[in-house]
């Protein structure tokens, strides 16, 4: 029988140390690169069961990510009012006591999370990236309830532009996000925060909002994968203008899909102070996700035959993707005809 130690020498230790001496290249005082957390190297679905089976507790778990986030976020500014250490770990402690109990709080059990900054969280600085609008609320966004009903410690929230305005996430309050590899670069907006520390695994999951790519555009640009949900699927509030904010929607970001689908599983849902949310069961993603893409249909956009501009590489780049898409038997719609997305060779 696999012992503790083993489970925490295997969970993740090919990646040890790649985080910091490739992707923000961190060196220690003797020239060596840091040494990497086995456990920040999992991803969501993988770090629950390892919670739940107590083959690690959720205080190892907040430590080890606190530790990862001192010696990484300094780099790239993506997580900010960072919450007291001693406070979290004591949070973390009482989590591990309910499992001791036989009680679960749901998948999210003793995860640290990091709420987006346009989120309020009661007793948590929410500053919309704005002195205008800086403060501490007195209340939790539904999708925050969501989040600590399902067992998360909320360690500080993830940086956004000004009001959430904008494809790069800086502000005059707390500065510039960076890529999570290359910090040169953006890390895209107004979710930069959250998409690059989740790149940086400095959180399992995240929450972000998309208005016009706000979830999609950093996703890409940090390689981790932003789902914009239909409107009302999370749904927003409690309060505020019902109709004004429908161009927006907040949804899950992850380092891998089924990460993605079972946070969306925590926040979706329907709400009685949302009234145009959506009435399904959020149960629904947690069900395996594979099936069989046989004679599936699938639309391709391109450039609209040159009408869209597109960085050079871009859509090359997806045209080889649909291989794999072609090897799943799917296929593509194209001028009224179905035909096999392998031979797709021109945009609509």
């Amino acid at each position: 029988m696999a012992t503790r130690r083993d489970f925490l020498h295997t969970a993740g230790v090919i990646g040890t140390g790649l985080i910091a001496s490739e992707l923000v290249g961190g060196k220690l005082a003797n020239g060596a690169a840091p040494q990497t957390s086995s456990i920040v190297m999992m991803d969501g679905v993988e770090l629950s069961h390892a919670i739940h089976s107590k083959a690690i507790s959720c205080r190892e778990v907040m430590a080890a990510y606190l530790d990862h986030i001192a010696r990484l976020n300094p780099k790239v500014n993506s997580i900010v009012s960072l919450q007291d250490r001693d406070g979290l770990l004591k949070q973390a402690g009482e989590r591990d006591a309910q499992l001791a109990r036989g009680e679960s709080m749901g998948w999210m059990h003793g995860f640290p999370h990091a709420v987006k900054d346009l989120e309020p969280t009661k007793g948590i600085r929410t500053s919309n990236g704005s002195p205008l609008a800086d403060g501490v609320p007195d209340h939790d966004a539904i999708l925050v309830e969501r989040l600590r009903k399902s067992g998360a410690i909320l360690i500080g929230k993830t940086n956004v532009p000004e009001f959430g305005l904008g494809s790069q996430s800086y502000n005059t309050i707390f500065g510039v996000t960076r890529n999570a590899y290359n910090q040169s670069k953006a890390a895209g907006g107004s979710s930069g925060g959250a998409a690059s520390s989740l790149a940086l695994r400095m959180l399992p999951v995240a929450d972000g909002s998309d208005y016009m790519g706000s979830l999609r555009n950093p996703a890409a640009f940090n390689n981790v994968i932003g789902f914009r949900p239909s409107f009302g699927r999370v749904p927003s509030g409690p309060g505020g203008e019902v109709f004004l904010a429908s161009p927006s929607t907040a949804g899950p970001m992850g380092r891998r899909v089924r990460d993605v689908a079972m946070l969306l599983s925590v926040i979706a849902g329907p709400d009685d102070r949302a009234p145009l949310s959506i009435e399904q069961d959020p149960a629904m993603f947690t069900r395996p996700l594979e099936r069989d893409f046989r004679g599936t249909r699938l639309g391709w956009l391109g450039d609209l035959g040159g009408r869209l501009p597109f960085e050079p590489g871009i859509l090359d780049l997806c045209k080889q993707s649909s291989r794999h898409l072609s090897r799943l038997g799917a296929w593509l719609r194209k001028r009224g005809r179905t035909i096999p997305w392998s031979v797709c060779g021109k945009p609509i």
